[in-house]
């Protein structure tokens, strides 16, 4: 027999979550007790945070990590001049990844501090240099967006939009 215990904040998506949760447990011939506490002292409580917020912070440090990696990856197909569609969709695969990772990271800290919007603001830098590097490659290919003259350009949080966009080989 496995016993266990979970602690979330008391929020409408979290008691959702127990009850199928409990429903599960009690399907496989288990029992579940669901119910709200308080901590009686305080250092508990913080205990708690804590707890929470280093297990987060080693998800920001991973996070970072990866955008690292992301950010030197474009820096070296820039530098050999790596201009293709397959380089460009293998790039803005990577940054959907790390998009979806970070939504995921964020909805578990439930007691966000600076890591948070550190975070976003490496995703964005990260999204900025795919914009770059994209023109670059639209540039290289020739590819010329019809509405205004210009290059293509990636919208920022629109998976994969400049090759579907700019007619790229997504379209066949």
């Amino acid at each position: 027999m496995l016993n266990g215990a979970w602690v979330l904040p008391v929020t409408d998506e979290h008691k959702a979550f127990f009850a199928q949760l409990t429903a599960i447990v009690r399907e496989q011939g288990g029992s579940a007790s669901v119910f709200a506490t308080t901590v009686i002292a305080q250092h508990e409580d913080e205990t708690i945070v804590a707890r929470f917020q280093s297990d987060r912070a080693r998800e920001y440090d991973e996070f970072a990590e990866r955008s690292g990696e992301f950010l030197a990856e474009i820096e070296k197909e820039t530098r050999r001049r790596k201009f293709t569609f397959a380089e460009l969709e293998e790039i803005e695969d990577d940054l959907d990844k790390l998009s979806v990772w970070l939504a995921k990271i964020k909805a578990r800290d439930f007691f966000p501090n600076a890591r948070m919007p550190a975070a976003n603001e490496t995703l964005e830098t990260c999204g900025t240099a795919l914009r770059t590097f994209a023109d670059e490659d639209y540039a290289h290919e020739g590819v010329v967006d019809a509405a205004d003259g210009s290059t293509g350009s990636l919208d920022p949080g629109t998976p994969n939009s400049s090759l579907k966009k700019r007619g790229g080989p997504r379209d066949g």
